[in-house]
């Protein structure tokens, strides 16, 4: 896809959804992106694999223009995945062949995958996961015990959980963010 292409598709987006975003101009957004060719890449590669990324604030003393995955459900095509590598190398080990993991997918794509703070921060925006869950950020202390955490959308509520960081599910992916 070309940057005029996913320009109009974030444009059309930031229109449709300004509950998001209502106190960010367009053309400014507009003119960001086009100085970052290296963040309209990330965010080619967060619309390509499913995430529909909308900006959802922006951070004044940064400068910077934060977005999120805002798709529905959990990007579909970043799941069936581990949390990390090591995790992933635990299954594979196993004989059980993951997509891959998510730290290493967000790093490849130049974003950050979210945190439980910015989790719960995107569910203020709408209503996500609610048939599929999502891989947050988890604190090194869990993971040194071979733990992860994923967060979900069930009866109205947010809920975190743990797992196994190498426990995969073909519902089970994660969101990302980028700043621009």
């Amino acid at each position: 896809m070309s940057n005029l292409e996913l320009l109009d598709i974030l444009k059309k987006r930031f229109e449709a959804n300004m509950n998001r975003h209502e106190d960010i101009e367009w053309t400014k957004l507009q003119a960001k992106l086009e100085a970052n060719t290296e963040k309209l890449w990330s965010l080619s590669e967060m619309e390509r694999t499913g995430g529909e990324p909308d900006v959802i604030s922006y951070n004044e003393t940064t400068g910077e223009y934060i977005f999120y995955d805002c798709s529905t459900e959990t990007p579909i095509g970043r799941r069936n995945v581990c949390y990390d590598l090591k995790g992933q190398e635990e299954r594979n080990r196993k004989g059980v062949h993951p997509e891959g993991n998510a730290i290493d997918m967000a790093t490849s794509m130049g974003i950050e995958i979210l945190d439980e703070e910015q989790y719960r921060g995107l569910q203020k925006l709408g209503e996500f996961d609610m048939k599929t869950s999502s891989w947050v950020k988890t604190p090194a202390d869990i993971r040194k015990l071979g733990g992860a955490i994923f967060a979900d959308r069930r009866y109205g509520q947010v809920f975190i959980y743990h797992n196994s960081a190498p426990s995969f599910y073909s519902v089970r992916g994660f969101r990302g963010l980028l700043r621009v």
